[in-house]
């Protein structure tokens, strides 16, 4: 029901995935007369009286609406009745429900949201957190990096994937003191085997793909997302703009056609859509607010393989094993400062 286009999106996204993966099984959570004429052997539908819209407040989300759709699906998962949940909707809403009713895992103290970025390289690196947690603390840093070597080594096979802590220069004695104390933490981790940690890095490595995970705060993650997205589309829509008006350019593009349908096979978005809220004792993907059905359809397919890969108790196990390197998590009470992003 979420997003900005709500079913008519969502479900030709499930007839598509469905149709890519032989073996899956959906629950569509929603209101009855919206999803009753999808019919599939492998789809079956859970009625939800309410819908969290996307300027809803957190607390909305959590205490008024308590039979939404959004809520429904998670309690799917916390029952144990679906491997994974995958909404489009609010993502404060989002966050706020996984976290209430699924919990953190032991040895983490606030979730994270986590998403591949394209890189130069042709492939992707993750980036994390987007935009859970505004402020955070360099134990928090350690943990969205054992946390995100899970999920890459999950979804890509890759043993020890190198991980980046983003910052204003290469150098260890640059950035603010908790980026110092978050860069000792990670070497140490390194030290002890937990982790493959590359060193600081700056944002034009994300794109460059420098390190296969780069860690940061929600704030600047999420400027980082934005601001990404936004160029690609600028570079889009000047293309667009320039071969409409200019005849030389549009027979300058016959020529140079395949270069530029690679480099937009390269920066497209979409394929990289679907981001895990990753920390919690069950999964959760986010997908953009304003994806269509290829997207949509992107975020079905991660979510299908970390359950398949059994991301959650990777996870656990790389944080059992990195416990010692995190004294005093459990006395960080603070809670997340959550914004919303769609």
């Amino acid at each position: 029901m979420g997003g900005d286009h709500g079913p008519r999106v969502t479900l030709e996204a499930c007839r598509r995935f469905l149709g890519h993966q032989a073996d899956a099984q959906l629950l569509l959570v929603g209101a009855a007369d919206a999803l009753q004429g999808f019919h599939h052997s492998r789809a079956r539908v859970i009625a939800a009286s309410e819908v969290v819209a996307m300027d809803d407040s957190v607390e909305v989300a959590l205490r008024r609406k308590k039979d939404s759709s959004m809520r429904v699906a998670i309690q799917q998962v916390k029952n144990g009745d679906a491997e994974a949940a995958v909404s489009a909707g609010n993502t404060g809403a989002l966050m706020a429900l996984a976290r209430y009713l699924l919990k953190t895992l032991d040895g983490i103290d606030r979730p994270a949201i986590a998403s591949p970025l394209p890189n130069a390289k042709g492939g992707a690196t993750t980036v994390l957190d987007l935009g859970a947690n505004v402020d955070c603390s360099e134990q928090h840093l350690l943990q969205f990096a054992v946390m995100g070597s899970a999920l890459v080594s999950a979804l890509t096979h890759v043993e020890a994937p190198s991980v980046g802590l983003l910052n204003i220069g290469e150098e260890i004695i640059k950035g603010s003191d908790v980026i110092k104390k978050a860069g000792e933490l990670l070497r140490a981790a390194a030290e002890s085997g937990d982790l493959n940690f590359y060193g600081n890095v700056e944002g034009n490595d994300v794109f460059k793909g420098t390190t296969d995970i780069v860690v940061c705060d929600g704030f600047v993650g999420n400027v980082l997302l934005k601001t990404g997205e936004g160029v690609a589309s600028m570079i889009g829509g000047f293309l667009r703009e320039e071969f409409s008006r200019n005849v030389f350019a549009r027979i300058a593009a016959v020529a140079v056609y395949p270069l530029l349908s690679a480099f937009k096979n390269r920066v497209d978005y979409r394929k990289y859509n679907g981001a895990a809220l990753l920390g919690l004792r069950g999964l959760v993907f986010k997908s953009h607010g304003s994806a269509e059905e290829f997207a949509c359809e992107q975020a079905l397919n991660r979510a299908y393989d970390a359950a398949r890969n059994n991301l959650l108790e990777r996870v656990q196990a790389r944080i059992a094993h990195a416990k010692p390197l995190l004294p005093g998590f459990a006395n960080d009470v603070r809670p997340a400062e959550t914004c919303s992003s769609s």
